[in-house]
């Protein structure tokens, strides 16, 4: 390979923040962290080893994942709760946040809704930060795992991998054939996970979850969520996943209501503003 002359100088150009959030609508975090405090639990759902469990959350309440009985780590998908249409849109939080989120940012929804879903209330993990590897916990990275991609690089047909348990979970949820309910499911926040991308080629990597029992990921719930959250069959994905080999545990899902007047003038966010017929 022959390097240009000024191959140095093209590679020292500074980097430049795509999308600097100083102007995003910011999140009143003091108060859902003070209305965390004092909160009913609701409901609890399990989510089984290699498998997933749909549930719902008001908007106004919180939902928290806890991690029970042993490392693991879990793919989450939402949606609007009455509008399948409307749901994560995990490359535009990437864009904005960076590859992993914490205390603090929000869950964004996708074109043309994009609107805050959920806040980060409270992350039991957030003293890990970014290791040397260059890995961090709470991806939105990764995709899920999936039986398309294990075909192709090995011809396997493994049924519970992330992909196919959401789709499972959110059928049961909505009463819909699998058929209906895939084109629904997709990328994922993973709770948990450490993950990053390697120096050398770019690639991703997962590793070792810090995550132990006890751990737990609360968000506040912006709009009306319909979610589903899978234990991923690679348990604390430290060596593979799409498999029956790892250990696995369940993941807890507990939702959270606030006392009364706990959110006094909190209002819902409204769907993005913009007007595609102005750009006609």
């Amino acid at each position: 390979m022959t390097l240009p002359k000024d191959a140095q100088a093209r590679r020292a150009v500074r980097p430049v923040i795509c999308y600097p959030t100083d102007t995003l609508p910011p999140a009143p975090l003091a108060l859902y962290q003070d209305a965390l405090v004092d909160t009913e639990l609701v409901e609890t759902i399990i989510a089984p080893p290699r498998d997933a469990s749909h549930f719902r959350v008001p908007m106004g309440h919180f939902v928290r994942f806890v991690s029970v009985d042993g490392p693991q780590v879990g793919d989450l998908n939402l949606w609007h709760a009455h509008d399948l249409g409307e749901r994560f849109f995990s490359g535009k939080t990437r864009a904005l946040y960076g590859t992993h989120v914490s205390t603090g940012d929000r869950l964004w929804s996708n074109l043309p809704h994009m609107r805050p879903m959920a806040t980060v209330v409270r992350d039991t993990l957030d003293w890990y930060g970014i290791d040397e590897y260059g890995g961090s916990v709470h991806d939105v990275i990764g995709t899920r795992c999936d039986p398309y991609t294990g075909h192709l690089l090995s011809g396997d047909h493994y049924h519970y991998c992330c992909h196919s348990n959401l789709t499972r979970a959110l059928a049961d949820a909505c009463d819909m054939t699998l058929k209906e309910a895939e084109p629904h499911v997709h990328d994922v926040l993973n709770v948990f996970m450490c993950t990053g991308f390697t120096r050398d080629t770019g690639q991703y990597f997962m590793k070792a979850s810090p995550v132990r029992p006890g751990d737990s990921l609360t968000l506040f719930a912006e709009i009306d969520l319909l979610g589903a959250l899978s234990a991923c069959p690679g348990g604390d994905c430290s060596s593979e996943h799409s498999s029956d080999s790892a250990k696995c545990y369940p993941l807890k899902v507990e939702v959270l209501k606030p006392r009364e007047g706990a959110l006094a003038g909190w209002r819902s966010p409204n769907r993005n503003g913009y007007d595609q017929t102005h750009g006609r």
